[in-house]
């Protein structure tokens, strides 16, 4: 995280839901929420790929791709 731009936030959070969070994470509070974040954008990507199941017509061949020769 060094190495990224911060933003300094003030927040107020529901102690309770900090805490599990914490707990769960066995990390600090900024550790945990960045965690939090991380999630949401993990889970943001996933739904889009998701919405495109389907939509994609991709052909391979599997063989070919992993430079296996034929049985």
């Amino acid at each position: 995280m060094a190495s990224r731009a911060v933003k300094r936030v003030t927040v107020n959070l529901p102690r309770h839901l900090l805490e599990d969070a914490a707990s769960i994470t066995g990390a600090g509070t900024t550790e945990t929420i960045v965690q939090g974040l991380e999630l949401l954008a993990r889970r943001r990507a996933y739904t889009k790929a998701m919405a495109l199941k389907g939509k994609l017509d991709i052909r391979l061949d599997l063989d070919a791709a992993r430079e296996r020769s034929g049985r």
